[in-house]
């Protein structure tokens, strides 16, 4: 980097210029950008990339280009990561080596619209009010609570043998509940059949962390899920994830049944790409955490294929309890006893 990064608090708009090393053109962005900008509050910094790779990685398609929340607000379709010079057409139709204030302005205006965005609110959180407690028939409750507890308590998945006892004392085979289960989306199975995920555990990393008061790690399919299971425990938990947009960490500390949150600006985006599938096809995705409101919207924007909207703490909070909470409440008798 030519400049020193500056941490991004709040809901403080971050620009990268990113550009070639002594790209001539970098001061004339960031000359342009302070006019655009006009007093507004922003975190600016220059990026210096020197291979292939890594503006493949940034999203630099050109030298200058300029990311607004990690967008890039004058992307073309298909335009892939280069070193080379990049052109911008300015209104009076010239061609120059950075966009100009004019551009900047609007783009800047047009990310301080949408930074209250808010979109139909999805369901595949809560499966239409279904919820994720499986039925009582068929010793489906009980073993999917037996998943449970043992990724609670070991922080990984277990296998079919250790489910045996429990499907036995329903007349069934635990390959059988398994798969019932998988089939009503309770439970995501590998390619040999092995448990993948049961909501709201993830036997393989994810991007959100949940330390249990007991020492124990697990990964939770996504911030809804995380934020499910110190209730479902009963249990204070320490979450840890990242803005998918900028990379800061996001810490909810769950003590005592409240929730703190850090930084204290940060969000949930609740979405999904269709009305159906299983949940980790169609929303795992599009269920983060982020710092502020305005990188949520800045991932929304770069992820059209998502619909949803921001969600606030209290109700990101309440929408895990109402998901999660009941999934370990004790079960029905067995059937066949008194």
């Amino acid at each position: 980097m030519a400049a020193d990064a500056v941490s991004w608090e709040g809901a403080m708009m971050r620009i990268s210029v990113l550009t070639v090393p002594d790209c001539p053109n970098a001061p004339v962005v960031e000359e342009r950008l302070a006019q655009a900008l006009d007093g507004r509050e922003a975190d600016v910094e220059r990026v210096d990339v020197g291979d292939p790779e890594q503006a493949a990685r940034l999203g630099m398609t050109g030298s200058p280009t300029v990311l607004i929340d990690g967008a890039d607000p004058f992307g073309l379709p298909g335009a892939h990561g280069s070193l080379s010079c990049r052109l911008y057409r300015g209104p009076d139709g010239r061609a120059e080596g950075a966009p100009s204030v004019v551009d900047l302005r609007r783009a800047l205006d047009a990310v301080d619209f949408t930074g209250n965005c808010d979109c139909s609110p999805p369901d595949a959180a809560d499966r239409g009010g279904r919820g994720r407690l499986a039925p009582v028939a068929g010793g489906l409750r009980a073993v999917q609570q037996v998943v449970l507890r043992h990724f609670a308590s070991t922080g990984h998945a277990p296998v079919t043998e250790e489910l045996e006892a429990e499907a036995a004392a329903h007349g069934r085979t635990a390959a059988d509940i398994v798969a019932d289960l998988a089939a009503g989306d309770f439970l995501v199975l590998d390619d040999h059949e092995g448990i993948r995920a049961a909501y709201p555990f993830s036997d393989v990393p994810t991007a959100h962390r949940v330390r249990i008061a007991t020492g124990v790690e697990v990964w939770a399919m996504c911030a809804i899920d995380a934020l499910g299971i110190p209730d479902m425990l009963g249990t204070d938990a320490v979450i840890t994830s990242a803005d998918p947009v900028i990379g800061d960490t996001i810490t909810v500390d769950s003590a005592d049944g409240h929730m703190s949150w850090q930084p204290s600006t940060a969000v949930v985006y609740v979405g999904q790409r269709s009305c159906t599938g299983p949940a980790a096809d169609v929303a795992c995705g599009a269920l983060n955490f982020f710092t502020s409101r305005r990188t949520a919207c800045a991932w929304a924007r770069q992820n059209p294929d998502y619909t949803g909207k921001v969600v606030d703490q209290s109700n990101a909070e309440a929408l895990g309890r109402s998901v999660f909470g009941s999934l370990l409440a004790a079960a029905e008798p067995r059937e066949g006893r008194r």
